[in-house]
């Protein structure tokens, strides 16, 4: 048997057995394994990690565990620049694109508010072929959905508030510089255009007719969108959530789901 030493850190240990976390322990392997498989089997989906460092120095996922190896797991480094140190993560290509699994259709349309694609899709595999061919960033709280191989760019969504699974977003991956509100159909994912009064008055409610002059409207679906008196709501909420103001968000000991409303 083969006894390899592990230890976790950061967010990682939002995954790993509770007695194992930000601690050194001993995992026995009765095979050949490699190191992602092996990290895998411990409850970490490989999107979420950065860097693997096996006796001081810096693997790949396709490293073979030999007997005594030291494995310390870190998860994404938002203020150090680690240069070129064989890290195993990436950042998710640009622009920033998202596909979500069926159950986190709220946290679908707030980022569409504040102008981001996000694409739902209900098939697992769907989801993991998405994030694969269309370079999308994976959303989900459903850790074996992560742990599919053409999953590139992934994130296991902490929480189940959709304005707080909005605001970790907005956190882990500096959503703001690129945020463009109010310009993405929150029902199609399609990119709005401004549209004449004229031209779609026969769509409109009384008051609407009454008081506004400026519209949107999305060509897939055909809904028309005006600042109404939800605007200035949603404005307020977007406006704070990007200056990542909102309650701390502990992601140590987060409860794990396969799904979130």
């Amino acid at each position: 048997m083969t006894h390899v030493w592990f230890r976790f850190y950061g967010e990682l240990n939002d995954f790993v057995r509770p007695d194992r976390r930000a601690r050194r322990f001993v995992h026995v392997l009765r095979g050949p394994a490699s190191v992602k498989d092996t990290i895998e089997a411990q409850g970490v989906p490989h999107p979420e990690v950065d860097l693997i460092v096996v006796n001081g120095q810096a693997v790949d996922f396709g490293y073979l565990l030999r007997d005594g190896d030291r494995v310390a797991v870190y998860p994404p480094f938002r203020s150090l620049d680690l240069g070129d140190v064989g890290r195993v993560g990436e950042p998710p290509p640009e622009p920033l694109r998202f596909v979500l699994d069926v159950h986190l259709q709220k946290l679908a349309s707030l980022l569409r508010l504040a102008g981001f694609d996000a694409e739902v899709r209900e098939d697992d595999a769907d989801i993991a072929r998405a994030g694969g061919r269309d370079r999308r960033v994976v959303l989900t709280r459903d850790l074996e959905l992560l742990k599919r191989n053409e999953v590139r760019w992934g994130y296991w969504v902490r929480t189940t508030d959709p304005a707080r699974q909005f605001l970790e977003l907005v956190r882990r991956y500096d959503l703001a510089p690129a945020a463009r509100p109010f310009t993405r159909c929150l029902c199609c994912n399609d990119p709005l255009r401004p549209a004449a009064k004229e031209d779609v008055i026969d769509r409109l409610p009384p008051r609407a007719r009454a008081e506004f002059d400026e519209f949107h409207t999305c060509d897939s679906c055909g809904r028309v969108y005006w600042r109404g008196s939800h605007y200035q709501r949603l404005r307020r909420f977007l406006d704070q959530a990007l200056r990542r103001e909102g309650p701390p968000l502990r992601s140590s000991g987060a409860r794990r789901s396969t799904s979130s409303g």
